[in-house]
């Protein structure tokens, strides 16, 4: 888990990345680019279901990619994200 300071500056990052258009959505979508290794960086959502975080955990740890577990719930980070549904996974493409 990483730590309160660390944590903000990633999810700046992650809000300039949502402004140039480079974050993808979604379990099936990320699970797809981070086997195709497209990603630099991933996010869930702390109420996550428990499977899906460790296919997630695994497959980004084969690619050797950072996952960051945000305290935010999938319904917090769809208002982050600006979308009308709820965000359990996002990455960040290269």
């Amino acid at each position: 888990m990483a730590k309160e300071a660390e944590l903000s500056k990633e999810l700046k990052e992650l809000k300039v990345k949502l402004q140039e258009d480079k974050v993808v959505v979604g379990t099936e979508t990320v699970l797809k680019a981070l086997k195709n290794k497209a990603l630099s960086m991933i996010f869930v959502a702390k109420n996550c279901p428990q499977k899906v975080k460790e296919d997630i955990h695994y497959y980004a740890a084969l690619a050797k990619i950072n996952v960051v577990d945000v305290e935010y719930t999938n319904e917090e980070l769809g208002v982050f994200c600006k979308k009308n549904f709820f965000v359990s996974v996002l990455g960040i493409t290269e």
